[in-house]
């Protein structure tokens, strides 16, 4: 094993950037999912979060290789070794280097219930919180909607620099107890409206006859996967059908635009929107876990 070193770098340097996303492909690849949330990314350019990128030297010390990448703040790491260089060791010197230079309390998301991510969480001290389930759906075999849309409800898309602060103050009540999806800010959105993927219409706003926001469907279609990336109800209309419309006018949305499979993520124990989903026709996909360090846990 050769000597590990950790670097910061700025993921806004174009040649970092084409790094680490070569490096993210890879990890992809093997594992079937990025390596870091959208949020984690934008954090990192913003400079709210710190990239650090893991590289060890050539035989001769004359060059170097960036064989890992992690980004680290606001309490959260998300880290990941280039599949070539797996099993080497590598992943439990940099996650011990990289929770030695963190606060104390600290979580970490492993995408992927891999064996190997639990294992190497046990050994630094941190313990599974949370459990986030990746249900899809082919399109194709999409549970047929019965009735009419709803007359009582207007869909429409999104308006960008009109409806970022009404969609903040709905999607701040309805994930009120979420500790991600919650906080998000207008600039969030704003950054969101920038990515390559992002696209008004697909941000679907559901008012009630007196114009109020009342509920929301966020779409993200990537490398031909169509995401529900968020969908709120407030809390005073939930149980009123709102998500299951929104969900329809979604699932039209996505299929309409030539969408196959339809992807989401939702909390293990959200069992209401866990019974819609599956009611739907998703079933589960692949499993994001969260863990979290208890700092009086001793390593082994």
């Amino acid at each position: 094993m050769r000597r590990l070193r950790l670097r910061v770098r700025d993921l806004n340097d174009p040649d970092v950037d084409e790094t680490v996303g070569t490096l993210v492909r890879r990890a992809i690849a093997v594992d079937g999912q990025p390596p870091f949330n959208d949020q984690a990314r934008l954090d990192a350019r913003t400079g709210s979060r710190t990239l650090i990128t893991a590289i060890v030297p050539s035989d001769d010390d004359d060059s170097e290789t960036v064989i890992g990448a992690a980004i680290l703040g606001q309490g959260e790491l998300e880290f990941t070794i280039d599949p070539e260089w797996r099993s080497y060791g590598y992943g439990d010197a940099a996650l011990g280097a990289l929770v030695g230079s963190a606060p104390p309390a600290l979580s970490a998301w492993a995408h992927g219930d891999h064996p190997a991510a639990g294992a190497l969480a046990a050994r630094h001290g941190f313990a599974r919180v949370r459990t986030l389930l990746q249900l899809r759906m082919p399109l194709a075999a999409r549970v047929p909607s019965t009735g009419a849309p709803r007359g009582d409800l207007e869909i429409s898309a999104f308006v960008p620099g009109r409806d970022e602060d009404d969609w903040v103050a709905l999607n701040a009540i309805a994930f009120a107890d979420h500790p991600e999806q919650g906080r998000l800010t207008a600039d969030d959105v704003r950054a969101r409206e920038a990515e390559s993927w992002f696209s008004a219409d697909d941000l679907l706003l559901a008012r009630d006859p007196d114009g109020r926001l009342v509920g929301s469907i966020w779409l993200k279609v990537e490398d031909g996967i169509g995401e529900v990336y968020a969908v709120g109800v407030h809390p005073d209309r939930a149980g009123a059908g709102i998500g299951r419309e929104l969900m329809r006018a979604g699932l039209d949305r996505l299929e309409a635009s030539g969408v196959e499979t339809a992807a989401l993520y939702v909390e293990s124990d959200n069992e209401p929107a866990t019974h819609l989903y599956r009611s739907i026709g998703f079933t589960d996909h692949t499993v994001d876990v969260q863990y979290r360090r208890d700092p009086s846990a001793p390593a082994r």
